[in-house]
């Protein structure tokens, strides 16, 4: 008898749009840059990776914003609540769907941050997990917990 991979659903702020992941994702990251800042309003943000073959969105119609060559960034046209990010990134074709848009966020635990260079000084995540000042692409972390303390 075989298992069906997990199945975890999300969607936008006002109901509008629904999507579905389907399996576990690649990596669960904490994104300090300036591009998902600045698209969020946020002085960091958690997203939850797939390969882009493992979303479905499964009601209503993104608008999609192309943030940068070869990057996309969705989000509900209604309400304005951010969905994704969607581009290639260590040579998968992959969609970040923004952590707090799963109807169960506590299910996904970040496991790295990423572009941990462009941080805000005065804000952190008191954690040990590793920190790449770029992406994490087949790198070693430039360092691990907080303000990069052993």
């Amino acid at each position: 008898m075989s298992q069906e991979p997990k199945k975890t659903y999300g969607g936008c702020h006002c109901g509008a749009i629904r999507y579905e992941a389907t399996g576990e994702p690649l990596y669960v990251p904490y994104c300090h840059c300036a591009s998902c800042r600045g698209t969020t309003g946020a002085p960091v943000v958690l997203f939850v990776n797939f390969k882009a073959s493992a979303v479905q969105f499964i009601r209503g119609e993104r608008k999609v914003y192309n943030s940068s060559p070869g990057v996309r960034r969705t989000f509900c046209q209604e309400c304005g609540t951010p969905l994704s990010y969607e581009g290639d990134w260590g040579g998968n074709t992959i969609i970040e769907v923004y952590v707090s848009t799963f109807d169960d966020p506590a299910a996904f635990v970040p496991d790295r941050h990423v572009m941990y260079g462009e941080r805000i000084p005065w804000f952190d995540v008191a954690d040990q997990l590793p920190r790449y000042n770029g992406s994490s692409a087949g790198a070693q972390p430039d360092s691990y917990g907080l303000h990069g303390l052993s």
